[in-house]
């Protein structure tokens, strides 16, 4: 049996009608940049979210670079976050002549630790960018307590988390600005590269709005430097027709996570994913801990069973930071868990056999 980590190809043949009448209604009209369905998305994720802003944008990458310029990070200035997620988090930072100024996580959710983030401020401090890895929240109350004491600008990471909660109240709705990535493997998924901006504040979103079409209100009138990236008109229709679905989708992820959390719970070598009690965590990824990783891997690949690892070093030692000057021993647990994550199948499609197969080839591997 050969069985993916994901695969796009079955949600397509469940809404292949669907999903190919939307993009031949846009091929049939030819408006292919900033057409009637990108601002129709953006009302629905609005309305989805409760927010008043939604700005689609080219990727979730841009929609943290743009969400960055918008709070107007200038060059020398700090970002805290953590160095155990995408390297875009960090990367926009970068890019824009900011340093991240890394914080390790919680040994439990993976996310950034908020007990830590006070220590890391500095007057050169600008925002805290929490991720909410793998689909849980982070906690953001103690987040917002120190960003308002501070007067940081929170910018929520939610690449992974459209549709979790924190405690009753939906991700991407705390922060000044949240950031949301629709690129295929997410939870909804686009047909290629896609992200989106949402914010409750009207001048930011304004900012927003003309950045990412070349810093312009009126075509050929640039007010500010900006960047080419505006959601593509294909790619909305399609995330329109998906939308509807994120809540079912959602909650067979957390009935799938539920049924191998049962099974692995007693294996003395695995770490199972661990939920706060108030959040829904949507499991973008199913993520296991064990200090036999690559064994695992090895025996599951050998299984026809695809696994991954998220993440497997930590930002700080990338070698595109290595300028910033961090090391190893920084920040234990990220470098720790960067050895023993592993992420098993998890997509809605996945049938019942399947999970059973997950499941008893991995506790084959640990009787062994």
């Amino acid at each position: 049996m050969e069985i993916p980590i994901f695969t796009p190809v079955r949600q397509y043949m469940n809404l292949k009608e669907e999903i190919d009448s939307a993009i031949q209604k846009v091929l049939s009209k030819g408006n292919f940049i900033l057409g009637d369905e990108v601002k129709e998305f953006e009302d629905k994720v609005a309305q989805y979210l409760g927010v008043k802003h939604a700005i689609g944008v080219a990727s979730g990458t841009d929609a943290l670079q743009i969400a960055l310029m918008a709070i107007g990070l200038k060059p020398g200035e700090e970002v805290i976050t953590t160095p155990f997620t995408f390297v875009a988090t960090a990367e926009t930072i970068v890019l824009l002549g900011g340093k991240p100024v890394y914080v390790d996580i919680d040994e439990k959710t993976y996310n950034i630790n908020p007990d830590l983030i006070e220590e890391k401020i500095t007057e050169k401090t600008k925002a805290i960018i929490p991720v909410h890895l793998y689909g849980q929240p982070a906690e953001m109350d103690k987040i917002l307590d120190i960003a308002k004491r501070y007067n940081l600008y929170v910018i929520e990471d939610s690449a992974q988390a459209l549709g979790s909660e924190y405690k009753g109240k939906k991700v991407c709705t705390f922060g000044d600005i949240a950031c949301i990535s629709f690129f295929p493997t997410k939870n909804l998924g686009a047909f290629g590269d896609a992200g989106m901006i949402v914010t409750d504040d009207d001048e930011l979103a304004e900012k927003i709005r003309m950045i990412r079409v070349h810093g312009s209100k009126v075509r050929y009138n640039h007010e500010i430097l900006g960047l080419n990236s505006r959601l593509d008109t294909l790619q909305a229709s399609v995330l329109l027709v998906k939308l509807k679905y994120l809540d079912s989708w959602n909650a067979k992820r957390i009935e799938i996570a539920k049924k191998y959390n049962d099974a692995f719970k007693d294996l003395d070598d695995v770490v199972i994913p661990y939920s706060e009690a108030y959040n829904k965590h949507i499991y973008h990824q199913y993520t296991i801990r064990t200090k036999r990783r690559d064994e695992l891997a090895k025996f599951l690949r050998e299984k026809g069973i695809q696994t991954a690892v998220h993440y497997p070093i930590p930002l700080h030692l990338q070698k595109a930071f290595s300028h910033l000057g961090y090391k190893q021993g920084d920040f234990p647990i990220s470098e720790q868990y960067s050895n023993e994550v592993l992420s098993l199948p998890m997509f809605p499609e996945l049938k019942d056999e399947e999970i059973d197969y997950v499941v008893e080839s991995v506790k084959e591997f640990f009787k062994r």
